[in-house]
């Protein structure tokens, strides 16, 4: 990096990626107790997945998006192939098969779809961006994602497909989408979660098991009608008890009871937030919501100064996927949303979520200082 650019980088964007996840990583140690002498693997995995993000980070910063951004549809078809690539040959965990292994290294190649579909997305918004309000465009829009979508499904993977769907909306309000289809969207979505909700709670659901994975309709039933005691709710009730039992400032690291004694299923993952509801209390809990909507924030004030749509885009859509993924992952944690196996960006456990954000991050930081360049040569 050159001095004009490091004097230009978005510092508060960087110190927050960067205390998030030293803390991430200090929380994953408590949750897969390392101070117990158990197996430290996912500790020191989540070191090196965001040590080696920082080469990502740096390339994403440093790189000319603009002339990378020709290529959109080889890397839409290269993302599709990956994904096809997982239902064919990927390893099943957990009744899910989203993983392809290169040796001994595991990808998750629906995080990559998240950064690939913003940097695509935007430039097919800003190619057709004077046709933006014509049905046919927005059809082939909704297609353009909904493709990968349905591929994301059949592994299947809830979360992933919701912050698809979440981008295109974010991407599509940015480029000035007209309000009588927000409106329309909002007729149409609000009586329709209603009835999906209804099917759901049926016994014999006639449409939304045939979407649905069991253990996706499973979740949703135990969300609207949860059972204290039953096997579906304990993950969310021992939960919620972590988080209340933490306090205003919590028990402590590695002083957590239900953390400490393997109550909390998922601690290092899905559910990290209730490790650091119980160890660092409301206090911790709002720190780091504080820091990751900073995140969110910085890039969409990057957005908000960008002075061409490509750019705007690409920063309003990470900036959406980032407070997007916060909210649900916290709401899930505290029960006001269905579980869905959504991650804390940058907190969470995970390789490939983890370079996903750090190559976000760079692209956001990229877009900002080449802003402030190009203000700053035409003084």
């Amino acid at each position: 990096m050159n001095k004009k650019l490091l004097s230009h980088l978005d510092y508060w964007l960087i110190g927050a990626v960067i205390l998030l996840s030293i803390f991430g990583i200090i929380c994953i140690g408590s949750a897969t107790h390392i101070n117990l002498g158990e197996d430290p693997s996912t500790y020191y995995s989540q070191i090196l997945w965001f040590l080696t993000g920082i080469p990502l980070l740096i390339i994403a910063c440093i790189i000319n998006y603009k002339a990378w951004s020709k290529y959109y549809l080889f890397f839409y078809v290269f993302l599709l192939l990956l994904l096809v690539a997982v239902l064919l040959f990927g390893r099943t965990a957990n009744n899910a098969k989203r993983w392809l292994y290169l040796g001994p290294i595991g990808i998750q190649p629906s995080e990559f779809a998240k950064i690939i579909l913003i940097f695509a997305l935007a430039k097919l918004i800003d190619r057709l961006h004077d046709r933006i309000n014509q049905l046919p465009v927005l059809v082939f829009l909704c297609a353009f994602i909904l493709l990968p979508v349905a591929l994301i499904q059949q592994q299947p993977s809830l979360s992933a497909s919701l912050v698809l769907c979440a981008i295109l909306l974010i991407e599509l309000f940015v480029a000035g989408i007209s309000k009588k289809y927000i409106l329309i969207c909002l007729v149409v979505a609000l009586p329709l979660v209603l009835l999906v909700c209804l099917d759901a709670a049926r016994e014999d659901p006639l449409l939304v098991d045939h979407i649905l994975a069991p253990h996706q309709l499973s979740r949703i039933r135990t969300f609207l009608r949860p059972v204290e005691g039953s096997n579906e709710y304990y993950q969310t009730f021992k939960s919620i008890n972590a988080i209340g039992s933490g306090g205003l400032t919590g028990k402590g690291l590695y002083q957590g009871t239900l953390n400490q004694l393997s109550y909390l299923p998922e601690p290092h993952n899905d559910f990290i937030f209730s490790v650091i509801g119980e160890e660092f209390g409301f206090v911790g809990c709002v720190a780091v919501l504080a820091l990751e909507y900073v995140v969110a924030f910085r890039c969409f004030l990057t957005a908000m100064n960008c002075r061409d749509l490509f750019s705007q885009l690409i920063a309003a859509g990470i900036g959406g996927m980032f407070a997007f993924q916060t909210f649900v992952n916290t709401g899930v944690a505290v029960n006001l949303l269905p579980n869905t196996g959504m991650s804390l960006p940058f907190v969470s456990y995970g390789g490939s979520s983890m370079w996903t954000n750090m190559a976000a991050i760079g692209l956001v930081l990229n877009i900002g200082a080449n802003r402030a360049k190009s203000i700053f040569e035409e003084v």
